[in-house]
């Protein structure tokens, strides 16, 4: 069967548990409830599924924060499903494509291997409403992705998450802000 030229399509196969699945994050936050901190937290994830330039994710956060005063732990819980590559969409025009224009002021001599992402996080916390009980979070992240090695790559992102925390045996909502770097495997 003979095909024009530039007629040849591919297509995206779903792939689960996809090469590099396991990631290990330690996260630097900032919250608006509870304490009023700058800690460090740690994450793993799991990606279960890769279509194309879409993943779903599931990560699971602990933080800890113990003083004199006061003692949090919390327990986190959720689906990150992400976009990668999201910036090839800006494939235009033909002769200086603006998704190139970006990449190279992002990551100059790296474009070429940076796999920028957006995702979205839905899950839940504990403790959330009261001590006892679980609470629910949102949010979203922006990140990049820099394969060094066959199987190895170093993860780095901003993340946005609001969530119900109890504190003191107060509960409110939070909002809290991250940076998270790690390694996928």
């Amino acid at each position: 069967m003979v095909s024009p030229p530039g007629a040849s399509a591919i297509e995206a196969v779903p792939v689960f548990f996809p090469l590099r699945p396991f990631s290990f994050d330690v996260s630097f936050n900032q919250r608006s409830f509870g304490p009023q901190l700058r800690v460090i937290a740690a994450q793993a994830g799991f990606t279960a599924l890769r279509y194309g330039p879409l993943e779903v994710r599931t990560v699971y956060q602990y933080y800890s924060n113990h003083t004199p005063i006061s003692k949090t732990d919390q327990n986190s819980l959720y689906l990150n499903p992400r976009w990668n590559n999201f910036i090839d969409v800006l494939d235009f025009p033909r002769h200086k494509p603006i998704n190139r224009i970006i990449r190279h002021l992002l990551f100059g001599p790296l474009e070429d291997r940076a796999v920028p992402y957006v995702g979205a996080l839905i899950g839940g916390t504990l403790p959330g409403r009261d001590a006892l009980s679980p609470g629910y979070l949102y949010g979203g992240q922006v990140g990049v992705r820099f394969p060094v090695a066959q199987g190895v790559s170093v993860d780095m992102g901003f993340q946005y998450s609001r969530f119900e925390i109890d504190f003191k045996s107060k509960s409110d909502l939070t909002d809290q802000w991250l940076f998270t770097i790690g390694i996928r495997l």
